[in-house]
């Protein structure tokens, strides 16, 4: 019995210390992709400014992907900290980190030097910048997920609705004064989050309808947009008589589509800038200046194109050799992928993307408090709006509006606003199995 009782004493002890470390309970094959994706991504940001004519060392900082490389090792202790700090400081101190990127951003708006236009970059020296506008990511997704926890968005009053937006709106409010509209948009994405906790499907039917009428607008003539909506109006209300006691609200909501039609070419020609303009006119139609607006999107897809199945291989692709392609290391990367490991590598890269995607949803929804299932969701939205976004940009099916790929891109703001939105989402979820170990 003694001996019995003894195991018990020295057991306790150890297995106190091993349900203190937060490795045994880390999500590993999360962590297996994050390290993958950011892999491939140097690769194929070497890949991107390599040149036959004067080769460079991959590691060299005169290039990107050795500059790359220093923001990787950089996030390597940036995940550390995460995963040491307890995690519930990312819940109680969700407000104070958001206001903090708040003053973050205005101060960013009045010093930093304009860059193409811009002024979103922060200068710390050594010729290293920082975009705060990234970082605004993760402050909001922690903000917004804090706010959630505390109001039932099924129940919730005008108030807390209104409070909801403005936690949501004011970074990109901010981003758009500094003119990043690429990044302000990534916003929008929260919406999905939102709708998970409880949102009306309301207001994403509405956003979702609005878009499809500018877009509709844009590549058809207004009458014809406007009979055939009259006509879709007139055959719902005919499949369903309940309408009819509505018709004002009918009435109402069809002189609400028109406005908005009539109002699509005030708004492109007089509200948006003209490097603007071109980005919508080459999503349109960027056959219609090949050598103008259209260069980018139709150098894109002659490179993703020119990739066929295999692809070139490896440091072989040629667009990207005489930069055929703007900005291919940023932006663009996904042409690199495109040419130079064809539909196969393509194929690869989506398919990790998409894992990546169902895992974090998976975390999310295994988590026991809304704060962790909110936040989760809001990191799945965010990555899943810039794969989206970026990878639709680079073959014509969504706007050129600068939006990284994510972990693939060159840039070290990027990286860092990716890398923390995704392990904290780990360190919370390593904790409540942690907990469920005890």
């Amino acid at each position: 019995m003694e001996k019995v009782l003894g195991k018990k004493l020295v057991a306790a002890p150890q297995s106190r210390r091993s349900s203190g470390l937060i490795a045994p309970h880390l999500d590993w094959v999360t962590v297996l992709l994050y390290f993958l994706l950011v892999a491939l991504g140097w690769m194929n940001i070497y890949a991107a400014v390599y040149s036959p004519d004067n080769v460079i060392n991959i590691l060299s900082f005169d290039i990107n992907s050795g500059k790359q490389l220093a923001w990787i090792g950089a996030s390597f202790l940036l995940i550390i900290v995460l995963l040491v700090v307890d995690h519930k400081v990312y819940e109680h101190l969700a407000y104070p980190i958001y206001g903090f990127i708040i003053l973050l951003l205005l101060v960013t708006l009045v010093v930093a030097k304009p860059i193409a236009g811009s002024r979103s970059w922060l200068e710390l020296g050594a010729g290293i910048r920082l975009q705060p506008a990234e970082l605004a990511k993760f402050a909001t997704a922690l903000a917004a997920s804090k706010f959630l926890s505390s109001v039932n968005l099924r129940q919730q009053n005008f108030k807390d609705q209104m409070i909801l937006a403005g936690i949501t709106v004011l970074p990109p409010a901010i981003i758009i004064l500094q003119n990043e509209t690429g990044s302000a948009l990534v916003f929008s994405a929260f919406v999905l989050a939102y709708f998970r906790e409880g949102m009306s499907p309301l207001i994403l039917i509405v956003g979702v309808s609005a878009a499809a009428i500018f877009i509709l607008t844009l590549l058809i003539p207004k009458l014809y947009l406007i009979a055939g909506i009259t006509i879709l109006m007139a055959l719902a209300t005919w499949l369903d008589f309940r309408l009819l006691r509505r018709f004002k609200v009918m009435i109402a909501l069809w002189g609400v589509v028109v406005a908005m039609i009539f109002s699509v070419d005030f708004f492109v020609n007089d509200v948006l800038q003209p490097h603007q303009q071109n980005r919508i006119k080459a999503l349109i139609n960027p056959e219609a200046d090949p050598l103008g607006y259209g260069w980018n999107v139709t150098q894109s897809k002659i490179a993703i194109g020119s990739g066929g199945f295999w692809g070139k291989g490896f440091l072989e692709g040629t667009q990207t050799k005489f930069d055929f392609v703007p900005e291919q290391s940023t932006d663009f990367i996904f042409c690199t992928i495109g040419e130079e490991h064809g539909w196969v590598g393509s194929t690869v890269l989506i398919a990790l993307f998409l894992l990546l995607l169902i895992r974090i949803v998976s975390i999310a929804e295994r988590q026991k408090s809304v704060f962790g299932r909110a936040y989760g969701y809001c990191v799945a939205s965010i990555i899943f709006f810039h794969f989206l976004i970026n990878v639709g940009m680079t073959i014509g099916l969504a706007p050129v509006v600068g939006i990284p790929l994510p972990f693939f891109s060159y840039g070290g703001s990027s990286l860092w606003s990716f890398t923390i939105l995704l392990f904290i989402l780990l360190a919370i979820d390593a904790n409540r199995t942690k907990e469920l170990a005890r």
